[in-house]
């Protein structure tokens, strides 16, 4: 009943920061998430949830004496990881946000690292979540009647759907994470660029694309929760999702602290030398900021970058 009433909680303030964001008044949601210390709160929670799914849910569904009235219980609990990563998208916009996390970022850091990967994986495998597998009653809210009815193997697949979108989710969580650069404690800017070596993990996202594919020879690209098919007079418009990646980079690799900390071995070097490709005059268009990524492109390619400074001793551990 506790869990229940949290998860509750949460599904009121992820829809109330919802209707903020659309009304352009979230200042007062964040300032109480903030004053009551609950953005470690709610990624403690975020991961609970995910060490669940990945670590009982499986379980669950082999048990063969596993056959309930109703699989709605377990359909909140897969939908309650969507609610808090929509929220914390919503509000991890603003720097105070992203500073009240304190040491619990660098768990949320981990977090996104693992969802960003397991997506860049599937896509490089050609596994993409195809328009016929997403299906919009799989994501609706848990209100939904068809949560209640459907066996457990049906659940798994919309799981995996579920898993879809959150990674998304992720990606804009992350990349709020690297607008807030300068403000963050000096062990998560370690874990980004050396630890997990996001700059060579967005390249990969740059180049497969999860989020669109090809289909009866239409694109289709998937934005707000759904997959539409793309005009041809559109196919080179830059998606929120595209966005998100580029203003990543752009932040990991052009701030000064960052250039100073990552280390531009062969391997390194070669991945990124890759987003020269992509750097086109029509996406440059649309966001002009990327002239200053290919200058710096330009001159990575013809210099040997210092090694980075190991001034860092002691390091937190998640």
């Amino acid at each position: 009943r506790r869990w229940l009433r949290q998860h509750e909680c949460v599904e009121k303030l992820n829809m109330h920061a919802i209707l903020s964001a659309s009304a352009g008044q979230e200042q007062l949601l964040t300032e109480l998430l903030v004053a009551y210390a609950k953005i470690p709160v709610l990624i403690g929670e975020l991961i609970s949830v995910e060490v669940w799914k990945h670590k009982i849910f499986p379980v669950l569904c082999r048990l063969e004496d596993f056959k309930p009235r109703s699989t709605f219980p377990i359909y909140v609990v897969l939908h309650h990881e969507a609610s808090i990563i929509n929220l914390l998208e919503t509000v991890f916009f603003y720097k105070e946000i992203c500073e009240s996390a304190e040491d619990s970022i660098l768990d949320l850091i981990d977090y996104c690292h693992r969802k960003l990967t397991l997506l860049a994986a599937r896509s490089a495998n050609g596994q993409t979540v195809t328009p016929m597998e997403l299906r919009p009653e799989d994501l609706a809210s848990p209100s939904s009647i068809q949560a209640v009815l459907v066996p457990p193997q049906e659940l798994q697949k919309q799981a995996e759907t579920m898993e879809f979108e959150i990674s998304l989710k992720a990606l804009s969580v992350l990349r709020f994470i690297t607008d807030q650069v300068e403000s963050l404690p000096l062990s998560a800017l370690t874990r980004m660029l050396n630890t997990h070596n996001l700059p060579c993990l967005l390249v990969e996202l740059v180049e497969h694309c999860p989020w669109s594919c090809r289909e009866a020879g239409k694109l289709k690209k998937f934005e707000n929760g759904a997959w539409h098919v793309v005009p041809p007079e559109d196919q080179v418009k830059m998606t929120k999702l595209d966005g998100q990646v580029w203003l990543a980079l752009l932040n990991l690799l052009l701030s000064p602290e960052c250039q100073r900390k990552y280390h531009f071995d062969g391997f390194n070097k070669s991945q990124l030398l890759k987003l020269r490709a992509f750097l086109t005059d029509v996406l440059i268009d649309q966001l002009p900021n990327l002239v200053e990524m290919q200058r710096f492109l330009s001159h990575l390619a013809v210099t040997e970058p210092a090694p980075p400074k190991k001034d860092l001793v002691l390091e937190q551990v998640p």
